[in-house]
């Protein structure tokens, strides 16, 4: 019981991570119908700035209060990547909207190498390492086990990434359900071409959900690093897959449906490692994709698509 526990936990906050990058995949689908691959990538980006932001202000500056550093590392992570997502879209996607639907996708495939190749030269292929930050942790209960006394513990920075994660999708989907902008990605979702008869900015909506994408990556991607404490240029490629599998599962094109999916991944993840044996663990989540989707199509959460004629 200790042990399901404490995989429960585990699997949770890599969910949890693997939600708030699915969100943006999510996003981006539901307005404009595009799988962005380079999505994953950004994420990296994300985690390459906020490691960057860390030894700047750590070593060279020299603040030592850690929730300062935190915030302005979350801060600044955000905005770059934000900039990184916004330069992509504009440069990548927007000039290729009306053209037939398999050029955004290899122009997608094409800037994700750019990225992972960019961070390669420019930072190196080697791992990149940073110490633990954030130690300690929330003793649940402790069992005994067949091989010994066991601690059921939550770290903080576990409960800093799930509450993140929920705090966050709390903002987002009252931004989607309740602002001038969500009805206007609602709109675009629906008829990009009506929407912009009744006044929508088209182009402008479709930027700002590239952004609000990317930020949300760029959390990921700062939670990453301090929970793992290594990267690589390498890590968007595999986040990215993983997260796009999420939102495939929770069904494409909700919000939810996306950390439904991320969750669903993380837990898989996890308990077939503890389990089973982790060489396996990606197998087991796509084959779990693969069934859930024979029966439905559209997801967990997904609604069908109705054909306009």
């Amino acid at each position: 019981m200790e042990y399901f526990v404490q995989q429960l936990i585990n699997g949770l906050t890599l969910g949890s991570i693997y939600g708030l990058i699915a969100i943006g995949y999510t996003m981006v689908y539901g307005i404009i119908g595009m799988i962005n691959f380079a999505h994953g990538d950004i994420f990296m980006i994300g985690s390459f700035i906020a490691l960057t932001m860390f030894l700047v202000l750590t070593s060279v500056l020299g603040f030592t209060f850690l929730p300062v550093v935190l915030l302005i590392v979350l801060i600044v992570s955000m905005l770059f990547t934000s900039a990184w997502g916004w330069t992509v879209e504009r440069l990548a996607y927007r000039p290729l909207r009306g053209s037939f639907r398999l050029a955004p996708l290899i122009t997608a495939i094409g800037m994700s190498i750019l990225l992972q190749n960019f961070v390669r030269v420019t930072q190196g292929a080697r791992v990149k390492p940073l110490p633990p930050q954030i130690q300690g942790g929330i003793t649940l209960f402790e069992g005994n086990t067949e091989t010994g006394a066991m601690v059921v513990q939550l770290s903080y920075m576990q409960l800093i990434i799930i509450g993140t994660t929920v705090v966050l999708m709390t903002i987002f989907s009252l931004i989607i359900a309740r602002t001038s902008l969500g009805r206007a990605q609602r709109a675009c979702e629906q008829d990009r071409r009506m929407a912009a008869l009744l006044g929508v900015n088209v182009d402008r909506t479709i930027s700002l959900t590239f952004l609000m994408g990317a930020a949300l990556a760029a959390v990921a991607g700062v939670m990453f690093l301090l929970l793992y404490g290594v990267i690589d240029f390498y890590i968007g490629f595999l986040a990215g897959i993983k997260a796009f599998t999420a939102a495939v599962l929770g069904g494409i094109g909700s919000l939810p449906g996306a950390m439904l999916g991320g969750l669903l991944i993380g837990l898989i993840e996890v308990f077939w490692s503890g389990y089973f044996t982790v060489e396996y663990k990606d197998v087991a989540a796509f084959s779990i994709l693969a069934i859930v989707l024979i029966f439905l199509p559209s997801g967990l959460l997904g609604r069908p698509e109705v054909e306009k004629v």
